[in-house]
């Protein structure tokens, strides 16, 4: 995705990226996957982590659109965002879920699931925020990169999804019920239905 694709409003970058594809090169092989879920935040939303301003945690979100911002959370797993809107303005849309497309042996191993299981397993692979990162291999030296070129990118999907849907977004507290999760209704790698 060009770097004015983040450009636009956030809710629709949101709804956008619903159907893109994740692709992220690492040293096992090429991982990817399809965009099935995605979540919204933005500056004045509490739920956001920039609502309070700028902290060495969340200076990615300050910096240039169509870069990423990943953070800790929960003591156990990271969580990968795409920062939007201008520089300054602490924006970002949260990858929630992925349909695994390529490197599904390495996001099998990288998730402890058996090479044995049924092939009906691999829709939990990226399933969830958490799961996402540890199946690609997501840290925090991935905090801040360029999504437009490199090793992790974003790019367009070979066709848009119909009927992609809005939902309350899930697993925070505050502003939970603003419709700011996008989803593929009905898809099985969707986190929550």
């Amino acid at each position: 995705m060009p770097r004015d694709f983040y450009l636009q409003e956030t809710l629709v970058v949101a709804r956008l990226l619903v159907g893109a594809i994740l692709r992220f090169e690492t040293q096992e092989g090429v991982l990817s996957g399809r965009i099935v879920e995605t979540e919204a935040y933005l500056r004045d939303d509490p739920a956001c982590h920039a609502f309070r301003g700028p902290t060495p945690r969340n200076a990615a979100m300050f910096g240039p659109p169509g870069h990423a911002y990943v953070y800790f959370t929960y003591g156990m797993h990271y969580c990968f965002n795409a920062v939007t809107a201008p520089e300054g303005v602490g924006e970002a849309v949260l990858i929630r879920a992925l349909e695994p497309l390529q490197g599904v042996e390495t996001m099998r191993r990288r998730r402890s699931v058996s090479p044995d299981a049924p092939a009906a397993r691999d829709r939990d692979l990226a399933r969830g925020p958490g799961r996402l990162t540890r199946a690609l291999g997501i840290g925090p030296e991935q905090n801040g990169v360029d999504l437009t070129r490199g090793r992790l990118v974003i790019l367009p999907g070979k066709a848009r999804p119909e009927g992609v849907v809005a939902a309350p977004r899930v697993g925070i507290r505050q502003a939970a019920d603003r419709p700011w999760r996008f989803l593929i209704p009905g898809h099985p790698c969707v986190s929550r239905p």
